[in-house]
């Protein structure tokens, strides 16, 4: 399955996921909430996931794009790439897939490693406004990834 749209409330992905049952797609909405906040300790947020059969992904985009249209709630409440505009995200940056997480997630909560948004199709990141770090210890590190400050 194909992740067709992200939500940070999942009531929207499953308003969503019906919409698509009614058009004739298979879909599933995956909620990641429950690892966000144990694994990641961290506050869900593109937590909602809306995904389709990768045979349906044509029509379900085309859907997406008439629905965006015509009905504000969806477009409102979609967590989208500001780079590319896919829906294709996670949040935190981290990969789901080994143990290496649990270490950064630690570092994440105690807010030295910023937590940010990840597009998984051009892997572009972002940063959660509303999460303060440890900022001048964490770009002090990794010079460059602070916008907006000159070198003194």
């Amino acid at each position: 399955m194909v992740t067709i749209a992200t939500f940070n409330d999942p009531a929207k992905a499953r308003q969503l996921k019906r919409r698509f049952q009614d058009a004739g797609l298979r879909t599933d909405v995956h909620n990641e909430a429950p690892l966000q906040q144990v694994g990641f300790m961290s506050r869900p947020l593109a937590n909602a996931k809306v995904m389709v059969e990768d045979t349906d992904f044509e029509k379900a985009q085309n859907l997406m794009v008439e629905w965006e249209a015509t009905d504000p709630d969806i477009s409102a409440a979609l967590v989208r790439c500001p780079q590319c505009s896919s829906s294709n995200i996670e949040y935190p940056q981290m990969t789901r897939k080994f143990m290496t997480p649990a270490l950064v997630g630690v570092l994440c909560a105690l807010k030295i490693v910023p937590k940010e948004f990840y597009c998984q199709d051009c892997h572009f990141t972002w940063s959660n406004r509303e999460e303060r770090t440890i900022g001048r210890l964490w770009h002090r590190f990794f010079p460059g990834s602070e916008s907006g400050t000159g070198a003194s």
